[in-house]
């Protein structure tokens, strides 16, 4: 495919997660779709993308994902992030604790036939615990 429907699929995916309108996810992930980085049970493709944000935008209603560089080629898309939200529903067993979290992310995705077929990510879930109040600072 083209670096631009790689810049499309992964821009719809942004929109799909900040939205809240995970039904998108059948048009931009394969089905099956490979997280390199899943959460704990995550299952692949579209419905591994949906459990997960679902599961995040409950905890996060106000999650929102601001891509702060991206580049792509032809078969790959590459984002930098930032990630900020009010901790407002449960996560990972923890009660909310009402405060904001703000944290930094990369993103990697491999498409064909402008669908994302395989991820890898990283983001500072320690960093996120720890503005939640629910990790001890070094």
């Amino acid at each position: 495919m083209s670096r631009e429907s790689n810049i499309s699929a992964q821009e719809r995916f942004g929109a799909a997660v900040n939205s809240g309108a995970f039904s998108a996810f059948n048009d931009v992930v394969a089905p099956g779709a490979i997280d390199h980085d899943p959460a704990p049970g995550q299952a692949p493709g579209p419905e591994g993308f949906r459990q997960f944000f679902t599961q995040f935008r409950t905890a996060f209603p106000d999650l929102h994902i601001e891509v702060e560089q991206m580049v792509a080629d032809a078969d790959n898309g590459v984002i930098a992030y930032t990630a900020t939200g009010t901790h407002q529903g449960d996560l990972m067993g923890f009660a909310p604790t009402g405060k904001r979290m703000r944290i930094r992310g990369v993103q990697i995705g491999k498409f064909a036939d402008g669908k994302l077929i395989e991820r890898w990510g990283s983001s500072d879930q320690l960093g996120m615990l720890q503005q939640l109040g629910l990790a001890p600072h070094a």
